[in-house]
């Protein structure tokens, strides 16, 4: 597109206007109805914010504390919350519990399909929930650090630091999941139906955030979100990032691509907008709600933020035998308004399809950051590094 462009804002314009109550936000659906009813340029002057949405399961999720220190000291090189394992090797007390962790007595797939009912993603709905967790500790002892176990009962507000820090969250695009075998399989996009029974899929179409700016014109290092009911910031490129899929005419990944790394302090979170997940047969996760706002900065944003579900083409994959085995799959693309509809067709056969995020919660998330923006609660940050895209 153009690099001229005849609608020119600033952040600095924007947050102004925001602070002032004269600022026009719309979420990212009622963008794509204005941008379709009355073009680009239109929309770009009329609007200044358009926020985005997504409440999905996201694997790649933890949490990062500190239970601090109390006499006599300690150097902890086992902990455990609520019988969930976490990582030790940080510092004296610093710990990381991640989300997909399952608690130490779980039979796992010993007994299959395993349930997983409880992990790191439920520890830390219950720890937002204000629920008192179980802390043990041990510990080697040492000359500066002498004490060797440590167990007790603990809110939220007894760890000094509480730190949602997520590497891999909000991916571009996924997959659309089926499985060709003669045999039901159980995988992180739920359980799937042989001789493709069933479609899975995990977005939030045209609110999801990263499909709003998809070569990352806006977002980057130190963009203010939405996340989990609080306030988070990007810190940079997800891990697994693809800065340069294969685009449609309109930019848009036709595979997953770019992810972001986050992070927010638990403490000022909601658990509606983060919910320990049980997957069967599979593991545990963590539900998370994020939401980032889009500056409309001229009138490029304004068409990124104009996207629709029938713009959105997702790939579909065979996770009976070509996922697990690293092979591509021959089924090309299905469109996010076909997903959304409830039923596609895949050699000739009319297939349900079943979907990993809400779309209702991630509407929720996009309008809840409006309100907030709307209200003078929230203003934007300017990226300080931006992400690969190209």
């Amino acid at each position: 597109m153009s690099s001229t462009f005849t609608v020119h804002k600033t952040i600095a314009e924007i947050n102004e206007k925001i602070r002032q109550g004269k600022a026009v936000i719309l979420n990212a659906s009622e963008m794509t109805r204005l941008v379709r009813k009355e073009g680009k340029v239109k929309a770009a002057r009329h609007v200044d914010v358009v926020t985005t949405g997504t409440f999905s399961p996201m694997c790649s999720s933890g949490l990062l504390f500190n239970i601090g220190q109390q006499p006599p000291t300690i150097k902890t090189s086992k902990v455990w919350l609520n019988g969930v394992p976490c990582y030790a090797g940080l510092a004296a007390v610093d710990s990381y519990l991640g989300a997909t962790e399952p608690s130490e007595e779980d039979p796992l797939n010993k007994v299959y399909p395993g349930q997983f009912q409880y992990g790191g993603g439920h520890v830390i709905e219950d720890l937002v929930k204000g629920k008192r967790i179980h802390l043990k500790a041990e510990a080697y002892g040492t000359d500066c650090y002498p004490r060797k176990a440590i167990e007790k009962n603990i809110s939220i507000h007894e760890l000094r630091d509480a730190i949602l820090l997520n590497p891999r969250n909000s991916y571009q695009n996924y997959n659309c999941a089926i499985n060709k075998t003669n045999k039901l399989k159980y995988t992180y996009m739920g359980p799937l139906k042989s001789k493709i029974g069933n479609a899975n899929y995990a977005t939030a179409g045209e609110l999801s955030p990263l499909f709003n700016d998809p070569y990352f014109k806006t977002i980057g290092l130190g963009t203010k979100i939405f996340l989990g009911g609080g306030i988070g910031h990007v810190i940079g490129q997800g891990t697994q990032h693809v800065p340069n899929p294969k685009r449609t005419e309109r930019g848009l990944p036709l595979s997953a691509s770019g992810t972001l790394m986050v992070k927010g302090d638990l403490k000022g979170m909601h658990p509606r907008y983060l919910r320990g997940v049980s997957i069967v047969g599979y593991g545990c996760s963590l539900a998370v709600g994020l939401g980032i706002p889009i500056p409309i900065l001229n009138e490029e944003m304004a068409w990124f933020t104009g996207v629709a579900d029938s713009d959105i083409q997702v790939p579909i994959a065979d996770y009976g035998e070509d996922y697990p085995n690293g092979q591509p799959s021959p089924y090309g693309h299905v469109s996010f308004d076909q997903l959304k509809k409830g039923t596609i067709h895949i050699e000739g056969k009319e297939v349900p399809t079943t979907p990993l995020t809400s779309y209702t919660m991630s509407l929720e998330v996009a309008e809840e950051l409006k309100r907030w923006i709307q209200e003078g609660r929230f203003f934007l940050t300017e990226a300080q590094e931006p992400i690969p895209a190209e």
